[in-house]
């Protein structure tokens, strides 16, 4: 063993245990790890879940034109996504508001209607079923999502009634629409407050009779096959479209959210950094405090033949010793608190605002995570990096220590 890192060792270990200074420094860095990667687990948890939410209700990309597409343009989209080998399934989909009343009780959800036999190759919603049955769905009844149907009272078997803006068109030509009264055959709910707060999914044809789309419909979404890119698969895709209609990958349809929320994480992530930064003060702190009280020691090496070099590298082992053990510590610690993380906001929401606050403001029933790989390689690199950093400046300072003035040092 090189000598520098054995007195680097006897310094950390003087005693042959850790030494108080240094367990302190450990912790530090430690907690900071820790910390830094439940935050961007979580983060990541929370991106992670939302694509897994738009891909399953949406699909990888959705076909959209500027205008309702009419049967001929249909057809033609049809024939693109056919003649392209990315894609796996299709279906045809319309989309909108409508105001749905049940027991003189209004509500004001998004509502979708799906060729019923297509969308099963494409959406898995017989995954979020919980009541009722996707086969149950026919031109006369309706599925709804859970909290949608919870505040409203509704249970799989009631009667409810859709109003279309269809109707607000015939009024002002002195016309009256009748509501439609449909069967609710099902509830679903996805996880997400939003999703499960607001959606009625119905059939194609139900759909185009609330809007008077006749046959025409407003897109398509599309599955593509397994290990396909979302981007080249939709460049590829548009290259084969009519001209009007364009291709739009999950994360473009909702590059707003999205956008937020990569800067969010980015942003927290940038923040937590000095927690190490600060971490790393306190190893220089506690190396420079070894340096004075080493200083005729260290001098003792020098006028024994040992290089500045060689005392030098003494003192970036320790620092580089402190940040390894504190990182490995913190990633230890990080994934036990995310194994327990909804153990701790349960409590932390039992003493604070209440779980069904934390439900309702942050959309979430459970707290996910997501741990990247390039995430970790980050924090890694980023704090071992800062540890050994934080032990140069001690490390130049026993450097410049000459050994005939270090001697005379009381």
């Amino acid at each position: 063993m090189p000598w520098p890192v054995y007195l680097a060792l006897k310094q950390l270990f003087p005693t042959g245990r850790i030494s108080f200074f240094t367990l302190i420094s450990v912790i530090g860095v430690g907690l900071g790890v820790a910390l830094m990667f439940v935050t961007t687990s979580v983060m990541g948890g929370f991106g992670h879940q939302i694509q897994r939410m738009i891909i399953d209700t949406q699909g990888e990309v959705q076909i959209r034109a500027q205008s309702a597409l009419d049967k001929p343009q249909a057809a033609a989209v049809e024939k693109a996504l056919l003649a392209s080998p990315e894609v796996a399934a299709f279906a045809q989909y319309a989309a909108g508001v409508v105001v749905l009343e049940y027991a003189s009780r209004p509500a004001f959800p998004a509502i979708q209607g799906f060729d019923i036999e297509q969308i099963k190759k494409v959406i898995p919603l017989d995954r979020y079923m919980i009541a009722g049955s996707l086969d149950n769905l026919d031109d006369d009844s309706v599925i709804l999502s859970s909290l949608l149907a919870s505040g409203l009272g509704v249970r799989v078997g009631d009667v409810v009634s859709l109003y279309s803006p269809l109707s607000i068109e015939r009024a002002r030509k002195n016309e009256m629409l009748l509501p439609r009264d449909v069967l609710v055959a099902g509830i679903f709910q996805v996880g997400h407050q939003q999703l499960d707060s607001s959606t009625v999914i119905c059939s194609l044809r139900l759909m185009q009779d609330l809007y008077g789309l006749e046959q025409s419909i407003h897109g398509y979404n599309v599955r593509l096959k397994t290990g396909t890119d979302d981007y080249v698969a939709a460049t590829a895709i548009g290259k084969l479209l009519p001209p009007g209609t364009r291709a739009f990958t999950w994360f473009e349809s909702n590059a707003d959210f999205q956008a937020v929320l990569s800067f969010e994480r980015n942003m927290i992530f940038f923040l937590l950094t000095f927690i190490i930064i600060v971490a790393a003060f306190s190893i220089t702190s506690s190396l420079l405090v070894t340096v004075v009280r080493k200083t005729r020691e260290i001098g003792l090496l020098g006028a024994m033949g040992g290089k500045a070099r060689d005392i030098a590298t003494s003192f970036c082992v320790q620092g580089l010793f402190i940040g390894i053990t504190g990182t490995v510590i913190g990633l230890g610690f990080g994934r036990a608190l995310l194994y327990f993380r909804d153990d701790i906001v349960q409590v932390i929401a039992r003493f604070t605002m209440g779980q069904e606050a934390f439900v309702k403001f942050y959309q979430f029933s459970s707290l996910p995570a997501h741990t990247a790989t390039k995430d970790v390689v980050m924090i890694i690199v980023f704090s071992v990096l800062a540890s050994t950093i934080a032990g140069l400046i001690p490390a130049w300072r026993a450097a410049r220590l000459k050994p005939v003035e270090a001697l005379r040092s009381e």
